[in-house]
């Protein structure tokens, strides 16, 4: 399940309970200054264990009023998962998630059950759930295409499952991307007194930096009314003056396979905010997943336990892998247009002087040295002119990091 930004939502809602069910999805854009009337506090529980081997990991919360920051996640609950051979897997408090005690990984043929209990004694409990048939991704294929009559690269998941039993798909991708800033100095300018300034090498080279982010929607496709259960699902399209394929670009493609239940519960659940506004009559109720409360049968549970089967593939590209008839690279994520500065003052030399604005900016560090014509004695700086960039096309830190990931292939 994807990380909750509730504020990308709150225009999809009207109703109290379209706020609850809008804390698992990431569709809509800005939030509005709006109050709650009717409020009625529910727990949010996301959960799903995977055949991977590793720690699994269970996120539960409550939601939130309309004019609250973010949501409240539950503290001092007692989580664990039943198999039907009487194992039980126990999960501890990490950093607002719980996660396995021990690595584990869901088996072919067994059952599982969640059960939760919270530190005021609600119990919280599934239904009992198997895991789905795997399914391999074959391949995560890029290919030259138009949308929308715009160019780009359209990525494109494929796998087959020949026995025809997978059929309910969820998908998640992570992309990676080289950023290198076009204007890079590796001489730094530094406001050192009213009308001075000194010069310093870099010692961390913030030229090159990665960039990653995940995919927020939730990503769906079903092969139960073709003839073969294979899939060839466009999961992501970037156009040719994107940026973040300006130099290499990586994604990672995750793909579970759902059950009906599950499948039909997160489709539900992005239809719910599929209308992108509080005018539209698409205002359906509450709906329930495979949780419910063990005290109150009345009482509303938003999440669904998934056990699914679950495959992942990463590619890597260039630019001009994809387009290399192109001539030109994408423009950079920020106007890069060079400004100079003769470093002189209005109160002493004429009024083209720059030189109290190149102070102030130094100062917020909204500009970086490119170049230009100045020497190293302090008291002729009076004749230097410098040729300045806003920060981010000379130093890429500003908006990313230069932590090279350990899966980056060069």
């Amino acid at each position: 399940m994807n990380k909750i930004q509730i504020n990308r939502y709150i225009k999809c809602v009207q109703t109290s309970f379209l706020l609850l069910l809008c804390f698992f999805i990431n569709s809509c854009t800005e939030p509005y200054a709006l109050q709650t009337n009717s409020y009625e506090e529910a727990i949010v529980i996301e959960a799903i264990i995977t055949n991977e081997l590793k720690n699994q990991e269970i996120k539960i919360s409550k939601t939130y009023k309309f004019e609250e920051n973010g949501p409240t996640f539950e503290t001092g609950a007692q989580v664990y998962v039943t198999d039907d051979l009487g194992n039980q897997y126990d999960f501890e408090e990490k950093e607002g998630i719980y996660v396995s005690a021990t690595p584990f990984q869901a088996v072919s043929g067994r059952e599982y059950r969640l059960s939760i209990t919270t530190k005021e004694g609600k119990v919280y409990t599934s239904r009992n759930e198997t895991l789905t048939p795997v399914n391999e991704i074959a391949s995560v294929t890029p290919n030259v295409t138009k949308k929308d009559n715009e160019s780009g690269v359209q990525i494109t998941v494929n796998s087959f499952d020949p026995s025809g039993k997978s059929r309910f798909y969820r998908f998640e991708y992570e992309e990676t991307y080289k950023i290198v800033a076009p204007k890079y100095n590796n001489l730094e300018i530094l406001a050192v007194g009213p009308q001075k300034v000194d010069f310093r090498l870099r010692t961390v080279n913030v030229k090159t930096c990665y960039s990653t982010k995940k995919s927020l929607d939730i990503i769906l496709s079903s092969t139960n009314d073709l003839t073969e259960d294979r899939v060839a699902y466009p999961i992501r399209f970037i156009a040719d003056s994107n940026p973040i394929i300006a130099e290499r670009y990586s994604i990672l493609v995750r793909q579970y396979v759902q059950n009906l239940a599950a499948y039909t519960y997160f489709e539900t659940l992005k239809k719910t905010a599929g209308s992108g506004s509080i005018l539209s009559q698409n205002q359906p109720g509450f709906f329930y997943g495979n949780i419910k409360s063990m005290d109150d049968a009345n009482e509303k549970v938003i999440g669904f336990f998934e056990v699914s089967s679950v495959s992942e593939k990463r590619i890597f590209f260039n630019f001009y892998d994809i387009f290399p008839k192109e001539k030109r690279l994408p423009p950079y994520y920020y106007d890069c247009t060079e400004q100079v500065f003769p470093f002189c003052f209005p109160l002493y030399f004429p009024s083209s002087c720059k030189g109290n604005e190149l102070m102030s900016a130094l100062k917020i560090e909204g500009l970086t040295l490119v170049g230009g014509d100045f020497g190293e004695d302090p008291d002729t700086q009076f004749d230097d002119t410098y040729t300045m960039v806003p920060s981010p096309c000379g130093d890429c830190t500003t908006f990313s990091s230069i932590l090279k990931p350990l899966y980056w292939i060069d």
